[in-house]
């Protein structure tokens, strides 16, 4: 009696041990092989989700098969503290030992948004707090000039008062590096003085091609004490950048009087009035060596340059005559 209960518990002790290596085998199999998703996918791990949880949004989403498979082979890996939350791109068939690794990674996937030169500090903030992806709201407006326009990566839960920070640091980092590579005899005294003008010189031209010779023409302005007459300025002291005018300039509207007022005053204003792109502050700190003092639109998009009153009215003639035959 002994002998035959003792061949039926081994017998089942072997058919355990064979049991369980079976599952062990099919587990292992299942976490390795090709996995169900067709086509790659991108999808969001919240902050705070468990291995579980994880596990059952993968299954749900098609990305794996057998989400107890899955939670197993996570914690005979040690890797339960290694699955980072964010924004992850899964390719199609990834494995489950694949998803494990690419979760433990931190390989994110990585958005972007662009920041047009030109904007004012109050347009860009706008715009930040209109990114999808981004989290918190970046409240308080920077002072103008001091955003560096940009394309600018990001992961999903990023801050948004954290990427403005990141504006402003790179704007400073660029406008240190240009200011000690300027060209000699500038009539600008600081770093600032710089952005201020490289903000008229951005708002005053989309050509990048004559964005130096743009410069040119205010420089040699401010050398020899002419005020710089420039329309955005005027446009600046009358919205003071919080929303685009919406109308064409007056007569009237330079004789506006504001401290902005270009028009009015002898020398740059007192601060900028955009936020200017690196080429333009390039521009302000290495103008072409022309002797031009006067521009006016041409018709095509960019400007005719002038040396002398008298080339300039003809120039003015031309553009009005261009627009007289538009309309």
């Amino acid at each position: 009696m002994f002998l035959r209960l003792f061949r039926i518990g081994f017998a089942l002790i072997v058919l355990a041990a064979l049991g369980v290596g079976a599952l062990g085998i099919y587990g292992y199999n299942a976490f390795e092989r090709a996995g169900p998703l067709e086509q790659d996918k991108t999808l969001v791990i919240a902050r705070g989700t468990g291995v579980a949880g994880i596990a059952q949004q993968l299954r749900d989403e098609g990305v794996l098969r057998e989400p107890l498979v899955f939670r197993a082979g996570v914690e005979l890996l040690g890797r339960s503290r290694d699955l980072r939350a964010g924004e992850y791109a899964f390719p199609a068939a990834i494995s489950q030992r694949g998803i494990v690794d690419l979760l433990s990674s931190g390989k994110t996937v990585m958005r972007r948004v662009t920041i047009p030169e030109g904007l004012t500090s109050q347009e860009i903030l706008a715009l930040v707090n209109g990114v999808d992806g981004l989290v918190g709201e970046a409240k308080d407006v920077p002072p103008e000039g001091s955003l560096l326009p940009e394309t600018y990566h990001f992961s999903y839960g990023d801050d948004r008062a954290a990427l403005v920070g990141r504006m402003q640091a790179d704007m400073r980092a660029m406008v240190t590096e240009l200011w000690e590579n300027r060209a000699e005899d500038l009539p600008l005294n600081t770093p600032e003085e710089a952005v201020v003008l490289a903000s008229i010189i951005e708002k005053e031209t989309g050509v990048a091609a004559e964005r130096d010779v743009v410069a040119s023409v205010f420089v040699n302005r401010l050398r020899q004490g002419m005020k710089l007459q420039s329309d955005p300025t005027v446009v600046f002291a009358l919205t003071e950048g919080k929303a685009p005018l919406g109308r064409a300039l007056t007569r009237k509207d330079w004789q506006v009087d504001h401290p902005y007022n270009t028009y009015r005053i002898e020398a740059l204003p007192p601060g900028p009035i955009a936020n200017p792109g690196r080429a333009a502050v390039e521009a302000a700190l290495n103008p072409a060596e022309t002797k031009f003092i006067f521009f006016v639109a041409d018709g095509s998009g960019g400007h005719a340059f002038a040396e002398t009153l008298k080339q300039h009215n003809r120039n003015v003639a031309r553009w009005r005559k261009i627009k007289a035959d538009s309309e």
